[in-house]
């Protein structure tokens, strides 16, 4: 078999694994960026030591352990605690006296992974004063995620990276005011996670489910392909009220959607956008 030929037996047996995923399992990639799912589905094979897709699917539709493992390689978490600083500096300049004008706030982070985000929007909604009026909705289509972010527990050798993170975004205090440590991890207040409910939503196949002020999906439209991009994008303009913000990753922006007339960029390169 050429080289070509073999790529094209990948894919195509890439494209029944994630129908069969689907219909099994509910969990829609089929609007993945390809490219990144079969970097994924690579490194799953040599997990489970799987010479085809093929094999793959197998086991994926006969054992629900594997698929739950499979669902690790298939959803990326990667986060830090106010990552990309930048980005935090320019929610408390533009969007924090925008919710001040609020009697109550409602944010959803969206593919909120293991809680990083979700812990840095907290912080930064107690630090303006705006966090005991507020709801959060953390969303993730990982189970181990949600779990990890309602634990709010990260080993104890990121806090350096998360602490300068803090500072470089305007912290106000020193980041250990907001956590303990004990058995090799950072636990954070549960305080800051009082006010955030953590549920199972895809950006694939479910809808809008309230009104919110802000929307930050960072890091996340990356790895879907335009039709699941502007999907995701339809959803959250939706969800946000008139003149609402949503915060995308630095790699993210909306010059080639469809739903680019909807929003208007707040200037500074943050990714910030303000609902038309």
């Amino acid at each position: 078999m050429t080289d070509q030929a073999r790529h094209d037996t990948f894919d195509y047996e890439l494209g029944l694994l994630l129908d069969a995923i689907y219909h099994r399992y509910q969990h829609d990639f089929r609007h993945y960026a390809v490219a990144s799912l079969r970097r994924r589905v690579r490194q799953a094979m040599q997990r489970f030591g799987c010479r085809s897709v093929s094999q793959l699917q197998d086991r994926v539709l006969h054992e629900p352990d594997v698929f739950a493992q499979t669902l690790e390689y298939l959803t990326v978490q990667v986060s830090e605690i106010f990552r990309d600083p930048g980005y935090f500096q320019a929610l408390r300049s533009e969007l924090v006296p925008f919710l001040k004008t609020y009697p109550s706030i409602k944010a959803w982070v969206a593919g909120c992974s293991a809680g990083e985000e979700v812990i840095s929007i907290a912080i930064l909604l107690h630090e303006e004063r705006l966090l005991e009026r507020s709801l959060i909705y953390a969303t993730d289509i990982n189970p181990r995620a949600i779990g990890a972010a309602k634990a709010g527990m990260y080993p104890i050798d990121r806090v350096a990276q998360f602490s300068q993170n803090y500072l470089a975004a305007g912290g106000t205090r020193s980041l250990s005011d907001y956590y303990h440590a004990a058995y090799g991890s950072a636990i954070f207040d549960r305080a800051l996670r009082q006010r955030v409910l953590y549920a199972d939503h895809s950006l694939a196949t479910d809808a809008v489910f309230s009104e919110v002020h802000f929307v930050s999906c960072r890091n996340v439209l990356i790895y879907f392909d335009r039709e699941l991009q502007d999907r995701s994008l339809t959803l959250f303009r939706d969800a946000l009220v008139h003149r609402g913000y949503l915060g995308l990753g630095s790699r993210e922006n909306l010059h080639f959607s469809s739903l680019a007339p909807s929003f208007a960029e707040v200037p500074g390169g943050q990714r910030i956008y303000r609902k038309l």
